[in-house]
This record gives C-alpha cells, sequence and structure tokens, in this order.
C-alpha cells in the first residue's frame, strides 16, 4: 500500500506518481482492481479550477484533510468522480483520477458498466470499463459513501497499490497536458497520462455555452 507521506507531498509531484499504481475497491459484490492510466492535478486555492478555489465548503473540506483520503463529488447530476487528496492538512490539493485499465474483476466491472443501459445488456469493450472518470467510478463502484474513505487504512475497502519498490514510471513514458474541460486554468499543463495506453481518456477543451440569439420583433 501506498503510505501516507507519499501523498503529504505537492500535488504535482504527486499526480504523476500515481501512474501505474492500482486503485482497488472491495464491497460485498467483490473486488475490483483498476491500474491507474491518467490523472489530474488540482492545486487548491491557487488553482481556478479546482473546487477549493473560492476557500473552504461543506462540499470540498475532505481536501482540507488529512492526505491519503477520496474526495468523491456529484457531477452533471448523474456521475460520481473520485479523487485522491494531497499536500498538508489545511492545503487543499488533490488528484482527479480520470482513467485506468481494469487487471481485476473485470467482470462486474462490466456488470456495473452495463446496469441500467436501458435498451438491453450492452458489450462494454476492456479498453472502455474506466475509460473517464465517471466510467472508473462506476466500474469500481465508487459513490458518494466513498467520500472521505481512507485509502492508506490498510483494512480500508480503497486502497492504493504499487509493486515493492515501485518509484513512479520513467520519465519517457508520461505525457502531460492541459485538463479537460477546464475553462479556467486552461493553460496549465496538469493533466499526465501513460504514453500509449489505450485506456486514457479523449481530450476535450472546455466549450463555451451559446446563447440563443434574440431575434427582434
Amino acid at each position: 500500500m501506498l503510505p501516507r507521506a507519499f501523498f503529504d507531498r505537492p500535488v504535482l509531484s504527486v499526480a504523476p506518481a500515481l501512474l501505474g499504481c492500482v486503485l482497488v475497491h472491495e464491497t460485498e459484490e467483490g473486488l475490483v482492481a483498476v491500474m491507474l492510466a491518467e490523472v489530474e492535478a488540482y492545486r487548491g486555492e491557487s488553482d481556478p479550477a479546482s473546487h477549493a478555489f473560492r476557500g473552504k465548503t461543506a462540499r470540498n473540506a475532505v481536501m482540507y484533510g488529512e492526505p491519503g483520503h477520496a474526495y468523491v463529488y456529484f457531477t452533471y447530476g448523474m456521475h460520481f468522480c473520485v479523487n485522491l487528496v494531497c499536500q498538508p492538512p489545511g492545503e487543499a490539493g488533490a488528484v482527479l483520477l480520470r482513467a485506468g485499465r481494469v487487471v481485476e474483476g473485470a467482470d462486474l466491472a462490466a456488470a456495473r458498466r452495463t446496469a441500467g443501459s436501458g435498451s438491453g445488456v450492452r458489450q462494454v469493450s476492456e479498453r472502455e470499463l474506466a475509460r473517464g472518470p465517471a466510467r472508473l467510478c462506476q466500474a469500481l463502484g465508487i459513490g458518494r459513501m466513498q467520500n472521505g474513505a481512507d485509502v492508506c487504512d490498510p483494512n480500508g475497502p480503497l486502497r492504493v497499490l504499487a509493486p515493492a519498490g515501485f518509484t513512479g514510471l520513467p520519465a519517457a513514458s508520461v505525457s502531460a497536458g492541459p485538463r479537460v474541460g477546464v475553462r479556467l486554468g486552461a493553460e496549465a499543463h496538469w493533466r499526465f497520462w501513460v504514453a500509449g495506453d489505450p485506456a486514457v481518456s479523449a481530450y476535450r477543451p472546455h466549450t463555451p455555452k451559446q446563447r440563443a440569439a434574440v431575434v427582434p420583433r
């Protein structure tokens, strides 16, 4: 397991170091493990794209707490996303887990991803099981109940693992670029991914909403 000291560092150091690590969630249904292939760093009150940019709220309080905890939030009225809290307590920072490859529990992950599809069971390729932050949470069974979970607790259901002696992927294997769908702070290259990994999600820049044209009468 990754120790708490791993997360008690600047978020821009933690984010790329998480690539190649494995997020495990063990539930009554079974265990699913995802090897992380894409992440994004959010640097608290100094980062206009961060949930903590305007200070501490009930929603983002976990970001200000002890490093090594999960910050789970609901977005677009339908999806959950999971982050890992970094930096010392009081210095809000978190790494959004954007995508990964299911390395254990693929059948359970696929069942979760196909549930409620509406028009019968649709097949989901292995590449798509956890490709994107919402899909990753769905495949792992992560929701509101996991907000605040301690991923450094060896007895906890949500854990982050790495091979013994793992010190991160070689620099040549890691790519960096702008974060997905970010309007403010779009110039920061704080998205990191495993170069060439098919699980990496598609990049989409922020698209401003178009106002309907007013037709004079």
